[in-house]
Formats: structure tokens, C-alpha cells, sequence
């Protein structure tokens, strides 16, 4: 006699009761740095589709009062400057006596610049390491805490390619980014017995209009990336809002200490 096996909704039990989905946010808060534009901007947008409610932060109040416009009423704004960091406490603290405790944290803002090595200033590199390193730990730690105290939570950092290989005039930003890899890893490391999760996602060469701009400027970088890239294209703000809504979501309830690159394959391509 046949074998036959009963194929059952992952999300139904075999008695016939629903489960709930895990990929959703639903009932989760989450604080996206740098939400109002590109990357932070769709990621903004995923989490808020995946159900969660969501707070995006930046320095401009018109760009962020547009992003809110658009993005729909589950997602608000407040106005900061991450690399303030005596604002952060009193951040996170107005956020969650307006809206509760927060589940989610996406250290989404930074800054790049593009100058050969030689003629970095230490101005010039203490800025993005500002930016990208300090500033990126201070708000964490801000988090960490009220997490470590619940018992849950989830913080994900915004990595890059150039932490994975080397890439030319961008010295002080790729120092920033392989300093953000490895504190994924420690704080993944110490937070795991409390219920927190740390990953990174490193996006490859995504169509934002910063990069399209500085793209143009230099074709013969953008031949280089796209030929780089085995999938043959560059990704969309959208394919890392998805990551960041799987890897906040119970269906990742076991990764941590990761960084996922969505890059068409470039980290591995040649």
C-alpha cells in the first residue's frame, strides 16, 4: 500500500486551530534611525505592513512628516539627531511613555563619504565613526537595557559590503561597518540569555537615490558592481524592509549573532 502523508498549513494545527503567523508583526513597536528616506524609509514600510507600529527618526521634520504621510497612520515621527547622544535616553523614554515598551530596534541611520585614504582628514573619519559606530552603541545600549529587563527584544544593525571586502575611498565608512560586525556578534553573544536577539543585514548595491546619484557619477564603479553581482542587478529598498521583518519576526526566533547580506550574491560573486 502507498504511503500517504498529510500535508498540514503551518500555520494549522492538525486539530484544525490557526496559529499565528510567524513572520508578522503584529503588536510589536519598533524604532527605525534614518526612516525617513531610501532604506530606512521601506523598511519603515514593511514593518508597518507586517503589522507592526512604528517610529522613524531623523534630523529633517519635513521629510519625516512626508514619510509618515505616506507610510499610513500606524507609523509616527520624532525628531533627532543620533550622533546627539545625550538626546537618547530621553528619546527612548518619551517613545515609550507615548507608546508603550519597545520590541524592535533598527539602527538604520549613517553616512558615507568617498575620498581616497591619504586625504581622509581625522575630522572627516572621526565623523562617520561617529555616526555609524558611537552613535549606533550609544542608542543600543539605551534599548539593551530596557530589553535585558523585559526579558525581550530584538535590535538589528544596517551593515554594507564594505565590511565584507575592500572598497576603495571609503576608508572611515568601511571601518565603521566591520567595527558594527563584530559588536553584532559580543552583544548577540551577551544578550542571548535574556531573550535578545542581535543581527545585521549587509545590503549589496541597493537602487536608492543616493546611490543612483553617486552611480552616475562613476559608471565605471557601477560596470564594476554589476558585474559583480551574479544575480545581474541591483537590489530594492524593499528586499532589505523584508529581511529586517524576518529577522524581527518570530520566524527568527533562533538567529542571532548573524549578518545576512542581500546582494544578489556579490558577497560571493567574482
Amino acid at each position: 500500500m502507498a504511503h500517504i502523508e498529510l500535508f498540514v498549513s503551518p500555520h494549522t494545527q492538525p486539530n484544525g486551530q490557526h496559529q499565528p503567523n510567524p513572520f508578522s508583526l503584529e503588536g510589536k513597536l519598533a524604532l527605525i534611525t534614518g526612516g525617513g528616506t531610501g532604506i530606512g524609509l521601506e523598511i519603515a514600510r514593511c514593518m508597518a505592513t507586517a503589522g507592526a507600529t512604528v517610529i522613524i527618526t531623523g534630523r529633517r521634520e519635513s521629510v519625516l512628516q512626508e514619510a509618515v504621510a505616506d507610510l499610513g497612520a500606524s507609523v509616527h515621527y520624532l525628531t533627532n539627531d543620533v550622533c546627539e547622544l545625550d538626546t537618547l535616553e530621553d528619546l527612548v523614554e518619551q517613545i515609550e511613555v507615548t507608546h508603550g515598551p519597545l520590541d524592535i530596534l533598527v539602527n538604520n541611520a549613517g553616512i558615507n563619504m568617498k575620498k581616497p585614504a591619504l586625504d581622509v582628514t581625522d575630522e572627516e573619519f572621526s565623523r562617520i565613526i561617529h555616526t555609524n559606530l558611537n552613535a549606533v552603541f550609544a542608542l543600543t545600549r539605551v534599548c539593551a537595557r530596557r530589553m535585558v529587563e523585559r526579558q525581550s527584544g530584538v535590535i538589528l544593525m544596517i551593515s554594507s559590503m564594505a565590511a565584507y571586502y575592500g572598497i576603495d575611498r571609503v576608508v572611515a565608512y568601511a571601518a565603521s561597518k566591520s567595527a558594527v560586525e563584530g559588536m553584532v556578534k559580543v552583544l548577540a553573544s551577551e544578550f542571548s540569555k535574556h531573550n535578545v536577539r542581535v543581527n545585521a543585514i549587509a545590503p549589496g548595491f541597493i537602487e536608492t537615490e543616493m546611490s543612483r546619484t553617486a552611480m552616475n557619477s562613476d559608471p565605471d564603479r557601477r560596470d564594476r558592481a554589476m558585474r559583480r553581482t551574479p544575480m545581474g542587478k541591483f537590489g530594492q529598498p524593499s528586499d532589505i524592509g523584508h529581511a529586517a521583518v524576518f529577522l524581527a519576526s518570530e520566524a527568527a526566533r533562533y538567529i542571532t549573532g548573524a549578518s545576512l547580506p542581500v546582494d544578489g550574491g556579490n558577497s560571493i560573486g567574482f
